[in-house]
């Protein structure tokens, strides 16, 4: 039988869930969002996590047997036929599973939308002849911020939007305090954000360099000069790439990010 699965609860605090921890960082997150729907086992040997309008996220400790993994996915999908799925996140075997059998009671079709690796930096590789410095974003940076975020959007998601829609988050963001740029002479020339903090790991998200400004190092830097950030706080930094872009996969790896797990992100239609 599921039960509710809280923020801070203690599963996510202990074997065998810490196992996989890094994957399935966001659990973290979504499970302190208002309106979220976070279940778990019993035994907490699978954990639900999802917040209206985003894709839920689904952890299924590897020791389950078959039998007992596909009653948990049928248990899981009749507690949400009817109910709205943008989509699902997971180890690929069990998020292709929940697919399957959350598209068929439901009527719906499904496609594989993204395939991401986890990647975590135990220890940070500073890059060198890199000129610049790290900066915090503050106000007077929110439209440029809202220009990175839309070339960002454009490159990541193929999603053409113009930089005056992206000015609410931009200024989110920035007003949070997590956002930095790499700059040379004053300028500007990457960027990226602490995206959330759990209690071993830093998130970083939103990596961009304008395109003319490629291949001299700054997103290396930048995303150095948070990784030293997190590891004062005590903190591993992790982060998700799209395996279909080999140059921020290189760039993450040359600065001593290893892989540590796939996960497949699922859409439903």
């Amino acid at each position: 039988m599921l039960e509710k699965l809280q923020a801070d609860d203690c599963v996510l605090n202990q074997f065998p869930f810490m196992r996989d921890e890094l994957q399935y960082n966001l659990i973290h997150l979504i499970t302190a969002i208002e309106g979220a729907t976070a279940l778990k086992t019993p035994d907490g040997r699978m954990l639900f996590a999802g917040s209206p309008g985003h894709n839920a996220w689904l952890w299924l400790s590897e020791d389950v047997t078959d039998e007992h993994r596909i009653m948990l996915m049928k248990e899981l999908v009749g507690y949400h036929q009817g109910m709205d799925l943008p989509g699902i996140c997971g180890a690929p075997p069990t998020a292709e599973l929940f697919a399957k059998l959350y598209s068929e009671i439901n009527s719906l079709q499904y496609h594989s939308y993204m395939k991401m690796q986890t990647y975590s930096c135990p220890k940070v590789i500073k890059p060198v002849k890199v000129k610049g410095k790290l900066v915090q974003a503050t106000r007077q940076h929110v439209e440029l911020v809202a220009e990175f975020m839309a070339g960002f959007s454009e490159d990541a998601y193929g999603a053409s939007v113009i930089p005056a829609s992206q000015l609410p988050a931009a200024e989110g963001m920035v007003m949070r305090g997590n956002l930095y740029f790499w700059t040379v002479d004053e300028l500007p020339v990457s960027m990226a954000n602490i995206a959330h903090r759990s209690p071993r790991h830093g998130r970083i998200n939103t990596v961009y360099t304008p395109p003319v400004l490629r291949k001299n190092g700054y997103a290396s830097a930048v995303v150095a000069g948070l990784c030293k950030i997190l590891e004062e706080e005590d903190r591993e930094p992790m982060l998700y790439a799209d395996t279909k872009n080999p140059n921020a996969n290189k760039v993450y790896k040359n600065i001593g990010f290893v892989e540590s797990g796939p996960i497949a992100e699922i859409r439903f239609m």
